[in-house]
């Protein structure tokens, strides 16, 4: 019994000795991003190009669709999901691959605008360090608006203007049901589910987040069914 102890002991002693590890490597990473140019600059850089969209700009169905899709308790949750966190973890270990991340619409922000998308451990922890920073200083519409607004779209579209109007030719805000969830899920993997790349894939993307926005309310069983017939 004292030995099952002592280890248990140990194996946490070791767990927040190298929790303490990470986070420092993080907040290191962080540090050296915003010292080559803040965080507040990063943001201003988009809201200030030429066809930035304001969230009041944005569809209703577009934002409902990004937010079933990518982060359905987003404007629950602070700069982190604990749930999706352990949801994740446990969905990888019980299928032997990495499948879900966990990550939030902020710490996808963080990754879209200040760091590079190479997934290394420096990269995540540091992503955290920024996504708490965004949440302390932004709102969460505006901080979906920066996401929207700096992610990419395939097809050389960056934002989520370019894309409505590449893919649409509409402005975000008078994008249909059907448009502005086919483009909610193009950001996940662009160049697996740009339609103009993998049109099959891409309908079956385009399925998943209607499931999802089913899922969550936001839309009902036959205003999916219609758009998938």
């Amino acid at each position: 019994m004292k030995i099952f102890k002592k280890l248990i002991i140990f194996i946490l002693i070791i767990l927040i000795i190298g929790t303490t590890l990470l986070l420092f490597i993080g907040y290191n990473s962080y540090s050296n991003a915003i010292r080559e140019e803040s965080l507040e600059l990063r943001v201003k850089e988009i809201t200030q190009m030429e066809n930035f969209v304001a969230f009041e700009d944005l569809s209703e169905d577009y934002v409902n669709a990004v937010v079933a899709v990518e982060d359905h308790r987003y404007y629950e949750h602070g700069a982190i999901d604990p749930i999706a966190i352990v949801r994740a973890l446990w969905i990888n270990l019980k299928n032997f691959e990495l499948q879900e991340g966990g990550s939030t619409i902020t710490q996808q922000l963080a990754k879209n605008i200040v760091f590079s998308q190479e997934e290394t451990v420096e990269r995540k922890m540091g992503e955290l360090f920024a996504a708490y920073d965004l949440e302390e200083n932004y709102s969460k519409d505006e901080i979906l608006a920066l996401y929207v607004n700096s992610a990419y779209f395939g097809d050389g579209y960056y934002g989520i203007y370019s894309a409505s109007m590449g893919y649409y030719n509409k402005e975000p805000i008078d994008l249909t049901l059907d448009e502005a969830s086919m483009l909610a899920g193009i950001p996940n993997a662009p160049s697996v589910y740009s339609p103009n790349v993998n049109p099959d894939l891409a309908l079956k993307r385009h399925e998943h987040v209607l499931n999802k926005m089913v899922e969550y309310g936001y839309i009902t069983e036959e205003q999916a069914n219609s758009i998938l017939e």
